[in-house]
């Protein structure tokens, strides 16, 4: 029964990046693999291709959703849009904290109450010299913990950061935050574009609450055994 439960538990905390072409593709990916997770993120490449109605269509499957799409604009056209999302079906939603206080805050005060707002703070894509090239001289890990705290003193819900920040955003605010990391890949799988990254165990022991994986699972010859070997890993 405790094998059980843990598999359990590892299934909750794997959300699957539907970053495929067409609401056909996402919606096969999500048929093959839902009674496996309950998770799904849309990020913008599914969204712009496909619109709100994908948002609708997998909702009534009985997955949850992760809308990824990291609103960042001037704070009353944020708000708009997290209302706006807030009436599809889904469970969390992201902004970037780099769009400022006064953005944050429009946006903690427009979500519904099930709605849980997360902050997204340095991409895993970027690394010190990305974000030198955009005027920030602090590194990766200085400007993660800088923008969680804006988060947290607005209200923020969750943080988004790549498992490289895991420790240092737990010895900061404990259990406080809840911790989504993407980043992940497996060890079998390549980094590709990803610069902080850690395997799905690796994460989860460091104090992720929920990994996001994507091309390992949905690029792999048979996605169903990519999660089932994630969720055996774990």
């Amino acid at each position: 029964m405790k094998s059980h439960g843990n598999a359990d538990q590892a299934r909750e905390r794997l959300i699957v990046a539907l970053d495929v072409e067409t609401a056909t593709d996402a919606f096969a990916l999500v048929s093959t693999l839902k009674g496996e997770i309950s998770w799904f993120k849309i990020g913008l490449q599914l969204f712009t291709s496909a619109g709100p109605s994908i948002i609708r269509k997998i909702a009534d499957s009985g997955a949850r959703i992760f809308l990824d799409l990291k609103l960042h604009d001037i704070p009353n056209t944020v708000a708009k849009a997290v209302g706006a999302a807030g009436a599809h079906k889904v469970q969390m939603l992201s902004i970037h904290l780099s769009g400022g206080r006064a953005m944050i805050e429009a946006a903690v005060t427009a979500k519904p109450e099930n709605l849980t707002l997360l902050g997204v703070t340095v991409l895993t894509s970027c690394d010190t010299e990305t974000l030198r090239e955009t005027g920030i001289s602090a590194t990766p890990r200085e400007q993660v913990l800088r923008l969680a705290e804006l988060g947290r003193q607005c209200g923020i819900d969750a943080l988004v950061a790549s498992p490289q920040e895991i420790e240092p955003l737990r010895g900061k605010f404990g259990a406080s935050m809840k911790i989504i990391a993407p980043g992940i890949r497996p060890g079998w799988s390549d980094a590709d574009d990803q610069k902080r990254v850690m395997t799905p165990r690796e994460a989860i022991e460091k104090g992720a609450d929920y990994i996001v994986i994507g091309r390992p699972i949905t690029a792999h010859s048979d996605p169903l055994a990519a999660v089932r070997k994630i969720v055996a890993d774990l």
